[in-house]
């Protein structure tokens, strides 16, 4: 028995590493753009041609005796080596480490490199890394009037150099994307009340800020001041293109939780108000009055003008596409905003809260 012990210990230390192997290995010799690994008693480890060129950046810093960990290209070449990737093995291993993180939700500190309309980009174990906008605490996020994309990039562009502490939120290691979401204390904080707070609560709170995607409503929850983000669609059951026009910071408002999740509160203003559409009685092929809001390349929005109704919270409002005109030019010569038409009802569809029409020519 101790002989088949010793023997299994004997295969195990001269085991030639096959192909996609990542492996540990001790430099032996830099030269002629060759590096030479000690992989174990069983073989010698190369990385040289293509490997080499692929990997300098890294390569170029190693000396005699580092350890390094590589991936097996091929398991005996003609001279005798176990041809090497270093590139391989460090990409495998970055996206190990990034699973990692992302599992075990831990944070960590990463600096702004680049920005995007979009987001932040940074490198996040030697790939690039995306912080969206969106992503940022309520304190980070660019609070630019009428939420103007030039001012928001400038704001943006404030942040390259800076350090933030973030999380993984999502990442493709076939498309090689990483999303990170910002960790700061605001958030932690956020997460120490969820326990108070479920779907359906009702709080109360104060507007705090107002960007093109919705706005930010402080609300204190167990003695905590926390922030909550009442989205663009959230808002009414009116469309809304500016949160501006119907909401000024530092208004009280009544709101309703509808998630609490990745350390963040989504509330809904419009869920404790009634819905207007439910009260509709329209069918397609009726005519409506409406009076046009706005011209837009894809079409008009309508509001649909209703008899003995004067309440923000009840305005309807249509699409009458551009379609319908043939082309946008021709359309904003038909139409005028501001004033009201006759229209004809193509499609409606309350439970999506959706009605499109067509102009009624005289």
């Amino acid at each position: 028995m101790e002989n088949e012990t010793l023997l299994q210990k004997l295969n195990d230390a001269v085991k030639v590493p096959r192909p996609g192997d990542i492996i540990n290995g001790t430099v032996l010799a830099i030269e002629n753009l060759c590096i030479y690994l000690d992989i174990g008693p069983a073989k010698t480890g190369v990385i040289y041609g293509s490997e080499y060129q692929g990997a300098k950046n890294i390569l170029k810093n190693l000396k005699i005796g580092d350890p390094i960990s590589v991936k097996v290209v091929t398991s005996e070449n003609e001279e005798g080596f176990v041809e090497l990737s270093l590139k391989e093995a460090a990409r495998e291993l970055a996206w190990k480490k990034i699973r990692e993180v992302k599992e075990a939700k831990k944070a960590f500190v990463i600096k702004i490199e680049k920005v995007n309309k979009g987001g932040l980009i940074t490198e996040l174990f030697g790939f690039p890394a995306f912080l969206p906008t969106s992503q940022l605490s309520s304190i980070n996020y660019p609070r630019v009037p009428e939420g103007d994309k030039v001012k928001i990039l400038r704001k943006l562009q404030s942040y390259i150099g800076k350090e933030f502490e973030v999380k993984v939120l999502d990442f493709d290691e076939k498309e090689g994307q990483i999303i990170l979401t910002e960790d700061s204390k605001e958030t932690e904080e956020i997460g120490d009340v969820i326990s108070q707070i479920k779907v359906g609560d009702v709080v109360e709170g104060i507007i705090s800020g107002i960007v093109n995607f919705g706005v930010f409503m402080k609300v204190n929850i167990g003695g905590k001041d926390v922030e909550g983000l009442v989205h663009i669609s959230e808002l009414d059951w009116q469309l809304i293109e500016d949160p501006a026009e119907i909401i000024q910071i530092g208004d009280t408002v009544k709101a309703e939780v509808i998630d609490v999740s990745q350390g963040r509160i989504s509330l809904s203003i419009k869920k404790l108000k009634e819905d207007p559409w439910k009260s509709l009685n329209y069918k397609v092929g009726d005519t409506i009055r409406g009076k046009i809001l706005k011209l837009n390349s894809f079409g008009a929005f309508v509001q649909v003008l209703r008899e003995n109704i004067d309440n923000d919270s009840s305005k309807i409002q249509g699409l009458i596409h551009v379609s319908e005109f043939g082309v946008e030019k021709k359309m904003q010569a038909e139409l005028e905003v501001q004033k009201e038409y006759d229209f004809k009802i193509l499609s409606f569809q309350p439970e999506r809260h959706w009605m499109s029409l067509k102009l009624i020519k005289n």
